[in-house]
């Protein structure tokens, strides 16, 4: 658990950094609610990667976080800014897993 706050902390304040400094939408508010976004997945994602969940498990906890996602986003801004949240917490929770399951196939070939 808190490799995953860890996580989700790190994956924050960097996404945040990048978003900042290097893409600047002008909106603080906005770029700290998509990189909450981010780093959410990659907490979520690391706390999910255990043989304690099941994969019906794992899919229902993600597109419960996706809705509260979403739902915060609307509340706070509107719908149309809430969607590139949900891209980007998908995108992210994928690309945890496709790394997760390459080293996987790496060690059991060793």
């Amino acid at each position: 658990m808190k490799r995953a706050l860890l996580y989700f902390a790190l994956g924050t304040i960097i996404s945040f950094l990048i978003n900042y400094f290097f893409l600047s939408s002008q909106n603080i508010g906005l770029d700290l609610y998509y990189a909450v976004a981010f780093g959410f997945a990659w907490g979520l994602a690391y706390y999910l990667d255990s043989p304690v969940f099941s994969l019906p498990q794992k899919l229902g906890l993600s597109f419960l976080a996706m809705g509260l996602l979403v739902l915060a986003g609307v509340l706070i801004y509107n719908l149309e800014l809430a969607i590139p949240s949900l891209l980007k917490f998908s995108t992210v929770f994928v690309a945890y897993y496709l790394l997760a399951s390459f080293k996987s196939s790496k060690s059991l070939r060793n």
